[in-house]
């Protein structure tokens, strides 16, 4: 049996707070009314329509990749801005940030948002399961941020970017230019697929 001091360290703690973290993220997304999983009653492991009401409410789909880069970009900002700092208290920061995205991002008003100015006429929000796993997605892309070297970091972000690009026409850049700045020319190309 492990005992409790073993368990609780000032080493583990910044593991448990991302735990935490991520707990209660689910929890508050299931407070406010999230489906814990899609409509359709099943879990898949990936779905890839993105025109579909069951985008986003499934494991991993094609904007999986945009929360990979996240983590990479997360990783890349705390290690110039907290370089001091332990991976684990950078990687429950960096927990913390993209939970909160979670949270705005499927609140009433950025679902609107993404209704009225891009393409996503179907999205009603991510279920619980999505967000969780948009949250492992980014802590993975931390964890291979630290591992990698930058040139390779650099270019995963970027092939992961042009690959959703290529196929989907959306990913991070597209998606946050379409939900801060609307371009009429970017929603045209965008629907044509």
């Amino acid at each position: 049996m492990i005992s409790r001091q073993v368990m609780f360290t000032r080493r583990t703690a910044p593991y448990w707070a991302t735990f935490f973290i991520i707990l209660l993220t689910a929890g508050w997304l299931l407070w406010i009314g999230r489906e814990p999983i899609c409509k359709c009653g099943y879990i898949k492991l990936w779905h890839g329509q993105t025109a579909s009401s069951e985008n986003s409410q499934h494991i991993a789909d094609w904007y999986t990749p945009s929360h990979i880069i996240h983590g990479l970009l997360f990783y890349a900002a705390l290690w110039l801005v907290a370089p001091r700092l332990s991976f684990g208290w950078r990687l429950a920061i960096a927990t913390l940030i993209e939970s909160a995205w979670e949270i705005v991002e499927n609140s009433a008003a950025i679902i609107e948002r993404y209704r009225a100015v891009t393409i996503s006429l179907d999205y009603y929000g991510d279920s619980v399961l999505n967000s969780v796993a948009d949250i492992i997605a980014m802590m993975l892309g931390f964890v291979l941020a630290s591992r990698l070297p930058v040139w390779a970091s650099v270019a995963l972000a970027l092939g992961l970017e042009l690959l959703t690009i290529w196929l989907i026409r959306d990913g991070l850049l597209l998606n946050v230019l379409m939900l801060i700045w609307p371009l009429e020319a970017v929603r045209d190309w965008q629907g044509a697929l």
